[in-house]
C-alpha cells in the first residue's frame, strides 16, 4: 500500500484529489494539510511514502516545504502538483529534490502513474517537462535564470517577490539579516536585476508568482 499525503490550501483540491486517489486499491491517505507548518508537523508522527505538494501555500511556499523535507525526511518521494506550468518550476524543483512534477490539469491516469513510478524511487517525468530536459541538453533551450538558483535562493527569491522585508524573511528562514542581504546580492546578480521591484517583474514575466 502507498502511503500518500496531500498538501494544498483548497479544501476543494484536495478532495478532488483525495476521491481520485481512493478510486485506485494499492493507494492509501496518509494524510491532508492545509499548510506547510501543517504539512511538516504531520510528518514527524504520520507515516507516508508520496508527499503530493503544491506550491502556492500560505506561510512556507513548497518550495519551503521540500527544501526541510530533504532535511529531515531524505527518503520521502516529493511530488510537486501545481498550478503554474511546467515552464514555470518543473526543472528548477526537479533539480533541487523533487521526485516528479505535474500541473493539476492532468489526467487522472497519468497522476496514479506519477505516484506509483515515484514511490518506486524513480522520476516522474511528464511529456512537456521531458520536453524541456530534451531542449536543454541539445543546446535548443538555454534555460531560464532561476532555474540555476539553489534551493535556497530559490526560498528567499519567492518571500522577496510576495513583498517580505529581509528581516522578516530572516526571521521565518531562522538565518541572520546579514544572511539574507547575502542571499539577495546573489539574486539580483544571477538575474540580471538591481532591486526587489525588478525580481517580481522577473517573477510575474515568467510566470512564478499568480498575478
Amino acid at each position: 500500500m502507498i502511503q500518500v499525503a496531500i498538501v494544498d490550501d483548497h479544501q476543494i483540491v484536495r478532495t478532488g484529489f483525495r476521491e481520485l486517489l481512493n478510486e485506485d486499491s494499492a493507494i492509501s491517505i496518509s494524510f491532508e494539510a492545509a499548510n506547510g507548518d501543517d504539512a511538516l508537523a504531520l510528518l514527524r508522527t504520520t507515516p507516508c511514502d508520496v508527499l503530493l505538494l503544491d506550491i502556492s501555500l500560505p506561510g512556507k511556499s513548497g518550495v519551503d516545504v521540500l527544501r526541510t523535507v530533504r532535511q529531515r525526511h531524505p527518503d520521502l518521494k516529493v511530488l510537486i502538483l501545481s498550478g503554474f506550468p511546467e515552464e514555470s518550476y518543473a526543472l528548477a524543483m526537479i533539480k533541487n529534490g523533487a521526485n516528479g512534477y505535474l500541473c493539476k490539469d492532468c489526467e487522472q491516469a497519468e497522476l496514479l502513474k506519477a505516484i506509483h513510478t515515484v514511490s518506486l524511487g524513480r522520476r516522474y517525468v511528464s511529456s512537456r517537462t521531458a520536453e524541456l530536459l530534451a531542449d536543454e541538453m541539445s543546446g535548443g533551450r538555454s534555460g531560464e535564470l532561476h532555474e540555476i538558483l539553489s534551493d535556497r535562493e530559490l526560498q528567499v527569491f519567492l518571500r522577496l517577490v510576495r513583498g517580505e522585508s529581509v528581516s522578516d524573511i530572516a526571521e521565518q528562514l531562522h538565518l541572520s539579516v546579514k544572511t539574507i542581504s547575502t542571499y539577495r546580492s546573489r539574486l539580483t546578480e544571477k538575474l540580471n536585476v538591481t532591486s526587489n521591484a525588478e525580481l517580481a517583474t522577473y517573477a510575474i514575466r515568467h510566470g512564478l508568482i499568480a498575478q
